[in-house]
């Protein structure tokens, strides 16, 4: 269960600097309030990545379980 979860994490994690990349690299060009959108959009993956990550799976075993 935990790989899965840091599948999704890091493919969150790759959408997210890929956006980044994509709105300044390319898109700025045509047109800055799209580029920012962009980035807006992106600032918002990292807390739901985290969020992802740490969820607790049913079969997880936690620190304070013996």
């Amino acid at each position: 269960m935990q790989a899965r979860r840091r599948h999704l994490y890091f493919a969150l994690m790759g959408t997210c600097v890929g956006l980044f990349v994509l709105a300044w690299a390319v898109v700025r060009i045509w047109s800055v309030q799209a580029a920012i959108a962009m980035c807006v959009v992106a600032m918002v993956i990292p807390p739901c990545a985290a969020i992802v990550a740490n969820r607790r799976g049913p079969d997880d075993r936690w620190w304070d379980e013996k």
